[in-house]
């Protein structure tokens, strides 16, 4: 998620001076005592540490510029990585740090509940009102929900400071066009690019050439989908595992391309029903190469994939959880005469009757066993999924990678060792990038029940194989047979990377570099709003802006959206929080220097009592 350009020689010597990986407050505080070299601004004025990753140097310098400009020091704690950065944001050694979200799921309670919520995955607030705001919007329909929102704004960002809007980012991908269709390559607002629809120009390359992408990141947090949420295997677990439902490029929730043929909601929206298609099988990987296990992908493996999702001591260090706290139960549904008893929300219909809908042959059984599913002869395997309260939103949660399905065979052959007493030098967990990666350790054990599968990678690239098995002889079937993602961390080197024709597409093509693309007359640039939001979070915890809301307000007035757009020749999108591309409030942060004067002498009048 991470993404800017260069900008300023100046600060290029200030990320040499700082950028380190440090992992202790004590040594982190070692590395920033140079004022020289790290701080500008007004040296009698009030200080503020700013931390941030080295390739958002083009934001470091707009916001370092202007709160020197409203009279604070700015001071820089900049890391390579996001690793690093992540250690130096959990040791507190920040005021301020510049990050950002993408709500790939999207629908706005995954814009704030990991965020926001006390004991979210990524939170670092505990605000009784805010947790109160999230847990009423999550219940409500999207007519109800912007006033509840639009005062957890005003919670977040104007009363209380807790974090700086910058901006909305556009979502963008370059390609190939001589190479790749045009018309199988998708740009989703909040969904991955999915590869099963990319094709050749050339249809006759299919299975001889490999189609490459690149990524940045060459160390995949797991290919276990539970057990990461972030860009390195974002994409990668997109594709590799199928889910219940999947977005629309607009958001919206669909069955088509997802292991449901239809879903239901029941009245009262908290019981929700799923009927599945019977051609999918899992795919292995023998001798570094694709092929199908011969095991169908069926109901217990949804029921056991998503009941694992949602408990957080099913695997450790599960991080994405809070995602699916709201299922309460999944079950498989063997009585017909349930699904016929059922109404469905909005209507008249019943549940069953809704499920039927645009199937090839009605439901006249309902089976326990996957292997005895037969869509044809009008057999069906059904899923229901039950929350804890109303909240229509968890199909979002079901349409994000975190809620792909997993082989319960596999995972239960494989997680052998206890949770509690788990010893990562010892145990090997499935989906460990290391049994991937070429070298000693390589024992591959994935099953995908996703269109692709790893097979092996390296510290240069990462190859997918189709998956044999999957939707065979439908237009889901996978195009091509053989896919590579090349890890390419800086965006000079890709960008050059495709013009040259090493890779065929640039997912997340930075903004100062559309005239570069639009120039080449082989290549196509493709943009959207995308749901990223780019933000400022304060330290809650162990510096003065954690004590003091005058002291954070007058760093939330110091910053101006509009010089950040005009920077980024309005490639970019005024925003107030991680909501602003999915709910429109009508609120907006206008800089104001003459209000941070005012909170800064409130800050000064308080620290003399």
């Amino acid at each position: 998620m991470k993404k800017r350009s260069l900008f300023g020689l100046g600060l290029a010597f200030m990320l040499t001076m700082s950028a380190c990986s440090v992992q202790t407050e004590n040594d982190a505080a070692g590395n920033s005592t140079n004022p020289s070299a790290n701080t500008t601004g007004n040296q009698s004025g009030i200080t503020i540490e700013l931390l941030a990753q080295s390739t958002s140097e083009s934001d470091i310098n707009i916001i370092r510029d202007q709160l020197a400009k409203n009279g604070f020091t700015v001071k820089l704690n900049i890391q390579p990585d996001y690793g690093s950065f992540k250690a130096q944001q959990d040791a507190g050694n920040f005021d301020i740090a510049l990050s950002s979200w993408t709500t790939v799921t999207g629908n706005p309670d995954y814009a704030v509940r990991s965020l926001f919520k006390t004991g979210g995955d990524y939170s670092i607030l505990s605000d009784p009102e805010i947790d109160k705001l999230i847990d009423e919007a999550a219940t409500q329909t999207p007519e109800q929900f912007i006033e509840t929102y639009k005062k957890f704004e005003q919670r977040l960002v104007t009363d209380k400071a807790y974090i700086v809007p910058l901006y909305n980012s556009l979502k963008s991908q370059a390609f190939n066009k001589e190479v790749v269709d045009e018309k199988s390559i998708r740009l989703s607002k909040s969904r991955s690019l999915p590869w099963e629809e990319l094709d050749f120009v050339d249809k006759s390359k299919r299975d001889s050439t490999p189609l490459v992408l690149q990524q940045s990141s060459s160390t995949l947090t797991s290919l276990d989908p539970i057990k990461g949420n972030d860009g390195s295997i974002n994409m990668i677990n997109t594709n590799m595992y199928v889910r219940l439902v999947n977005l629309t490029d607009d958001d919206v929730i669909t069955s088509k391309g997802s292991l449901s043929l239809n879903h239901s909601i029941a009245e009262g929206n908290s019981e929700y029903y799923f009927i599945l298609r019977d051609d999918i099988r899992f795919a292995k990987v023998e001798n570094k190469v694709a092929v199908d296990s011969g095991e169908r992908v069926g109901a217990e493996d949804v029921v056991f994939s998503l009941l694992r999702a949602k408990d957080k001591n099913s695997v450790p260090d599960h991080r994405t959880y809070t995602l699916h706290e709201h299922i309460k139960n999944v079950e498989i549904v063997t009585d017909l005469k349930a699904l016929e008893a059922v109404k469905a929300a909005g209507g008249s219909e019943t549940v069953k009757e809704a499920l039927e809908k645009g199937l090839k042959t009605k439901i006249s059984a309902l089976v326990a066993d996957k292997n005895q599913a037969n869509n044809k002869a009008g057999k069906y395997q059904v899923v229901k999924l039950t929350t804890t309260e109303p909240f229509p939103q968890v199909l979002n949660y079901l349409a994000h990678q975190s809620a792909g399905i997993v082989s319960k065979k596999q995972v239960e052959k494989i997680n052998t060792y206890d949770v509690a007493t788990f010893d990562k030098n010892k145990d090997i967990p499935y989906g460990d990038q290391n049994t991937v990666t070429e070298g000693d350790k390589y024992n591959n054990t994935l099953y995908a029940s996703g269109p692709y599968i790893l097979a092996y990678k390296n510290d240069y690239e990462a190859v997918f194989y189709k998956n044999p098995g999957y939707m065979k002889g439908t237009e889901h079937e996978p195009r091509i047979s053989k896919i590579i993602v090349r890890f390419i961390k800086d965006a000079d080197s890709a960008l050059s990377a495709l013009r040259s024709g090493e890779i065929h597409v640039y997912y997340s093509v930075l903004e100062t570099k559309y005239d570069i693309v639009k120039g080449d007359s082989k290549l196509k640039l493709q943009t959207i709003p995308s749901n990223g939001v780019t933000y400022l979070l304060f330290n809650t915890k162990n510096r003065e802006v954690a004590k003091s809301e005058d002291l954070r307000k007058a760093v939330l007035y110091s910053i101006n959206q509009d010089e950040i757009l005009q920077f980024y020749n309005n490639n970019k999108i005024k925003a107030f929080s991680t909501l602003s591309p999915l709910v429109k409030t009508g609120n907006e942060l206008k800089a104001d220097p003459a209000k941070v004067q005012e909170f800064l002498n409130k800050y000064r009048e308080g620290a003399k009592k």
